[in-house]
């Protein structure tokens, strides 16, 4: 595949793989600012607990989208590519109405991209 159609998708995974080393390793200051949150909340243990649950599942994310493009054939890397982006969007657009909206943007207009970048190739 064509390095302009796989470039939002390597965005979006390299972005989920941030996100994951924020909630999994990021310091209090950090993650207080990227997911404003309080950070007196962030030092509770139950809380430190669900940030890094989240962050498997960003990473693991983050690695699916990059062995999808490194491993399967065009035909197949397309339509997964679509629905791990459609993963991302829904998640974006849950986050977006539950925690801040800079998630549409953040998150959320990669996936767009890439899902726009991939339908049109």
């Amino acid at each position: 595949m064509s390095f302009i159609f796989i470039l939002f998708p390597v965005l979006v995974a390299l972005e989920a793989l941030y996100i994951m080393y924020l909630e999994m390793f990021g310091s209090i200051k950090a993650q207080a600012k990227a997911f404003e949150i309080d950070p007196k909340a962030l030092i509770i243990p139950e809380v430190k607990t669900l940030l890094g649950n989240q962050g498997v599942y960003n990473g693991l994310l983050g690695l699916l989208i990059i062995a999808t493009i490194l491993v399967l054939p065009t035909p197949y890397e397309t339509n997964l590519l679509l629905l791990e982006m459609a993963f991302v969007l829904i998640a974006a657009i849950y986050g977006g109405f539950t925690a801040s909206r800079k998630i549409w943007l953040v998150q959320g207009l990669p996936a767009v991209v890439a899902i726009l970048m991939l339908l049109i190739k």
